[in-house]
């Protein structure tokens, strides 16, 4: 349902090999949309934010979010961006390793909008990008806010 701006989506992910295969199913879906990615994350809270280098960043409309990332947790991020009010109406998509039934009750406690679990598999990975990308790109109908709100 997207009309004339491309989607925005932040990945946060801190595995290269990841975050080429997300780059890659991005790039075969051929939907509008701009992936910006950061490696951890206070990298993410400062691009959420619009801080330092990340000053001209735009407001993503999704967040693919990794649990697992140095300097700041994705729990922790989870936690902060659904804390603040200018933050908390962007959709996060938790797609991790993990397949920890703590990991997913905290993170759905914490107001994530998904949980889905990376598969090994090179084929699986990428249909379940896609499948993300599908759904939040082309069937949801995402607020258009402006950098803030």
């Amino acid at each position: 349902m997207n009309d004339w701006r491309p989607i925005e989506v932040l990945l946060v992910e801190d595995d290269k090999g990841d975050i080429l295969l997300t780059r890659e199913a991005f790039d075969l879906n051929k939907v509008k949309n701009r992936l910006h990615v950061v490696c951890d994350g206070e990298q993410a809270m400062a691009f959420l934010r619009q801080e330092g280098e990340y000053a001209e960043a735009p407001r993503p409309d999704l967040i693919l979010l990794d649990l697992n990332l140095p300097r700041m947790d994705g729990m922790e991020v989870l936690q902060e961006v659904k804390a603040d009010s200018s933050l908390l109406s962007i959709p996060v998509v938790i797609l991790t390793t993990s397949e920890a039934e703590e990991d997913i009750l905290r993170s759905y406690h914490l107001h994530a909008n998904a949980y889905v679990s990376k598969p090994v598999d090179f084929e699986q990975f990428i249909r379940i990008v896609r499948q993300i990308d599908d759904f939040f790109v082309s069937v949801v109908r995402l607020p258009r806010l402006d950098r803030r709100t």
